[in-house]
């Protein structure tokens, strides 16, 4: 049924999108061209982008990144970069869009085109049952002897600062260099967006970490360059058909109410 689907709202979705014989835009034409789509990711925000045991890169992002390669025809490469070096990979070309739980905020929306959301996030903290224990609100965090890790050019650096501006706000390059801050006792607890803190608690439950529920409602979108219309509209199209197809809703269940992929994690 679920398969039927899908590929209904593929066909409905090319013909959306080149039926008109429309010139595509210089993204378009380049991905075509070279036959292959490359998206960046920074494979840190699992189970939406993650690094396997095996080396492989997987998550709901990657799903979406594959079904968009197989709706365009054209073969899939991922790009792994680190999550500050994505815009400026897109904006030079050296990718074709952005799938990395990327918030779509204003600042970013001023240098990049966003499609979606096609997920809703929101910041969390990842912290210790018995330091849990104390916190009864925002403001029991908001101390300058509580130390939160944030990962660097993220949406978590920028609300922590706005949430917990005493607190002591340790900056470091990546979501798994916070969570190792964190494994070693360097400080109390890391920021970052709730998918990740969730599974986070759930892999290191013996370690007493625990999650809290998230301080904000953040929309994640798929980030292209702003120089091709043409991809923002059957980007858009896409995800409209998938949202109607339940596609979205099947990959939601699939990495976030099966925990079994878990083992995957180095």
């Amino acid at each position: 049924m679920m398969k039927s689907m899908v590929k209904t709202g593929v066909v409905l979705f090319l013909l959306l999108c080149f039926a008109s014989g429309a010139v595509a835009g210089p993204t378009i034409d380049a991905i075509q061209k070279k036959k292959e789509l490359v998206i960046g990711t920074s494979a840190s925000y699992p189970p939406l982008t993650f690094r396997a045991k095996d080396g492989s890169v997987r998550g709901l992002d990657i799903d979406l990144g594959r079904f968009i390669a197989s709706a365009m025809k054209v073969d899939l490469r991922i790009e792994v970069l680190p999550f500050n070096d994505l815009i400026p990979a897109l904006e030079s070309g050296k990718i074709d869009m952005i799938l990395s739980c990327m918030t779509m905020t204003p600042e970013r929306n001023m240098r990049v085109a966003y499609v979606g959301p096609y997920f809703m996030s929101g910041q969390s903290v990842l912290t210790t049952q018995d330091v849990a224990a104390k916190i009864k609100g925002p403001a029991d965090l908001n101390r300058p002897d509580f130390s939160i890790a944030v990962p660097k050019g993220t949406t978590s650096e920028r609300i922590a600062g706005m949430i917990f501006p005493d607190a002591e706000r340790v900056v470091v390059r990546s979501t798994d260099e916070a969570l190792e801050m964190l494994l070693k006792k360097k400080v109390k607890s890391l920021m970052a967006d709730y998918p990740f803190v969730t599974v986070e608690a759930i892999r290191y439950r013996d370690k007493g970490f625990v999650a809290n529920a998230p301080f904000s409602a953040e929309p994640l979108g798929i980030a292209v360059r702003q120089d091709d219309p043409l991809l923002v509209n059957l980007l858009g199209n896409l995800l409209i058909l998938l949202k109607s197809d339940q596609w979205l809703d099947e990959m939601g269940r699939r990495w976030f109410s099966d925990p079994a992929w878990i083992s995957d994690l180095p």
